[in-house]
């Protein structure tokens, strides 16, 4: 076993690097392939790289971030509008799965509490794995994918409940001493520690963070983000509570501000970094040998996991949706084990509350079911419709919108390499001409909204010739590269004009950089952005100047015919940075999909307004159909998508009155 601590973090990321990147290529989740990195150099293997203490706060610190994260994303407006389906099938879910499960526990020689919490453990689902799975297949509005998301909704919020008890149950085990009045006074700290950080989340933060934003600097903000979810996670842990759950209160409070959307940017790469290593330390904990030994009862305990969390998810959900079809396909979504449940079972493993053999054969099953969860969940349709021996139409949503776009593409179009702010724009003048496009973009988190606002817009890498082709490059009337990288536009201009020379290519930059080089390998028109906006201001301020409209039009002109050479020769100020300022926050778009419960279903675009949305109505989009700009006499209905635009404290009020007045 290596015992030099920098040697041990290097194998943890190279084994790292290789293993996820495979399992991205596989389309399986990165958790699975740091599971696998744990158990592979862990002690039941190879046994490189031993857990230490440090690491192990710091893999404890990165479950603090995920549910800080998971705090951030916490709407109650959202929550109020999906009631009966959150807090109604949620907790029948919830109930019911953890509780057919603690009876087997119990069965097989667990304590009863140690058994409610396995049985909680198994009822959790990976919200991560359905989420990102759904989407890929436009299935997340769908019925089935709006039930399973309410239903992990209740999960988010059941798992802090149960991550207090096996807290204490993992605390008590290991002092010999636990019994229900130590629980008891573990739920009682608990209750002082969330009123404490919910009040001086309330006096102290929102003043803090709109001082610090005022002082423009990025690294005092991210200092003090990670100072509050740490200081949270140190207040309940001093409670005798798990840092988790501060940071998951610390997050439902920054969600209340104007500054949620940076925080969470800012919060990203730590999270990833220290999530990972718990994932790795748990994976360290499964033992490779025993899934060898114990094949048999691991795949039976894998069948009826499975069979077990399917079969209760769709009983308890045929109440809540009109066919057996529907309810069928929700359970099987949920049928995957979730890292929430790997969490509570690794703080029950160490203990002696639950017997090591039992926890280790179902840990290994826990990380198996997560490892097929992507694949039920990407058959739930054809699985479904065999069980029931129906039929129905052979289409799902996302091959019509792929057939819709491969329509686009073979007539004639425009090509938008880039869907950000600058293509958006690009889209939305197109369209009102009459022109139709093509749109390609390499970032989900862009794609997936766009998508579900009924846009053309193609996952995929603008240089890649092939998926240039897919978009229709052969009858393309124009490419447009919004990317203010002249690298990466210089890539997608060589692969255009690799296979057609003919078609106009007008690229964006952000100044004059690579003007020469992108123009040698064959675009039509270079348009610095910094440039034309200066030309614009140039023009305005000669016509304030009674300077004749023909000679500005003309000096406008000559200056472009030069390559903007003119306007080259400036003296940029020391130390100049061109990002954004915190407090100068930037219009962008969002979708919101009305739940059966919403206050806005049954009313109209006109009283939303009156209400007090300040947003613009981009589009409306119903049973796949989207309509741009709507009436505001526009009569809302359940499972409407809405797609809004404005600044982001206007968007979350928005989002707010549409869910819940």
């Amino acid at each position: 076993m290596v015992e030099q601590p920098l040697t041990q973090v290097l194998l943890l990321l190279l084994a790292s690097v290789g293993v996820v990147a495979v399992a991205r290529r596989l389309g399986l989740p990165a958790i699975l392939g740091y599971l696998f990195v744990g158990m592979l150099l862990g002690p039941h293997a190879l046994a490189l790289v031993a857990e230490t203490n440090g690491t192990h706060l710091l893999a404890e610190i990165g479950v603090v971030f995920l549910l800080f994260t998971l705090g951030l994303e916490f709407s109650w407006p959202r929550m109020l509008a999906m009631r009966r389906e959150v807090f109604g099938l949620g907790l029948l879910q919830v109930v019911c799965t953890g509780t057919l499960f603690a009876l087997l526990a119990w069965w097989v020689g667990v304590d009863w509490l140690p058994a409610i919490v396995v049985g909680g453990a198994i009822s959790m689902s990976s919200t991560a794995i359905v989420i990102r799975q759904l989407t890929e297949q436009s299935e997340v509005n769908r019925t089935h994918g709006r039930t399973a998301l309410a239903v992990l909704l209740f999960q988010d919020i059941a798992f802090v409940p149960l991550l207090a008890v096996a807290t204490a149950v993992g605390t008590g085990a290991l002092a010999g001493a636990f019994s229900p009045a130590s629980a008891l006074r573990a739920f009682g700290l608990g209750a002082v520690s969330v009123l404490s950080v919910f009040a001086v989340g309330r006096l102290l933060l929102r003043p803090l963070l709109v001082e610090i934003a005022r002082s423009q600097l990025k690294e005092l903000f991210t200092l003090t983000v990670l100072l509050v979810v740490l200081a949270a996670g140190w207040i309940t842990q001093t409670a005798g509570l798990s840092m988790a759950l501060g940071g998951f209160l610390a997050g439902m409070m920054l969600a209340e501000t104007e500054y949620r959307h940076q925080v969470e940017a800012v919060i990203r790469p730590f999270r990833e970094l220290l999530l990972g290593l718990f994932f790795i330390s748990v994976g360290m904990l499964l033992d490779f040998n025993l899934l060898l030994d114990e094949f048999w009862v691991i795949f039976l305990l894998l069948v009826v996991l499975t069979v077990g969390k399917v079969g209760v998810a769709t009983l308890v959900t045929r109440p809540f949706v009109s066919t057996h079809f529907k309810a069928l396909r929700t359970g099987m979504v949920l049928g995957g084990g979730g890292e929430f449940g790997v969490a509570l079972l690794t703080v029950l493993l160490p203990t002696n509350a639950v017997p090591a053999s039992i926890a280790q054969v179902l840990l290994v099953t826990m990380v198996l079911t997560m490892v097929l969860a992507p694949v039920g969940i990407r058959f739930n349709k054809p699985i479904a419709r065999r069980l029931l021996a129906e039929r129905g139409p052979p289409q799902r949503a996302s091959e019509r919108e792929a057939e819709a776009t491969n329509a686009v593409a073979a007539r004639e179009h425009v090509i938008l390499c880039g869907f950000g702010r600058v293509g958006q724009n690009i889209a939305r003048v197109l369209e009102s001409q009459g022109f139709e496009y093509v749109a390609i973009d390499l970032d989900t988190a862009r794609v997936r909204p766009a998508r579900q606002a009924g846009e053309p817009v193609v996952y995929g890498d603008c240089s890649d010739e092939d998926v240039l082709l897919s978009c229709g490059l052969r009858t393309a009337s124009a490419v447009v590269i919004s990317f203010a990288n002249p690298a990466v536009a210089l890539g997608i201009v060589r692969a255009v004009r690799l296979l057609r020379t003919d078609v106009p290519v007008l690229v964006r930059t952000q100044d004059d950089g690579g003007i020469a080089e992108l123009t040698a390998a064959g675009a039509t028109e270079v348009v610095p952005e910094t440039f034309e906006a200066s030309l614009m201001l140039v023009s305005q301020v000669l016509m304030l100047l009674h300077v004749p409209v023909s000679r500005v039009v003309r000096t406008v002109g000559d200056i472009r015919s030069r390559r903007y050479a003119t306007l080259r020769t400036i003296i940029p100020r020391e130390g100049e940075e061109s990002d954004a300022s915190l407090d100068a926050p930037i219009e962008h778009q969002a979708t919101v999909v009305l739940p059966p419960e919403a206050w806005a279903v049954g009313r109209t675009l006109e009283q939303v307004r009156q209400r007090g949305a300040e947003v613009e109505f981009v589009a409306l989009r119903r049973q796949g159909v989207t309509g741009r700009q709507p009436a505001a006499d526009t009569l809302l209905r359940q499972g409407d998508v809405l797609v809004i635009f404005g600044f982001p404290a206007a968007l979350e009020h928005a989002e707010s009155l549409l869910l819940a007045g």
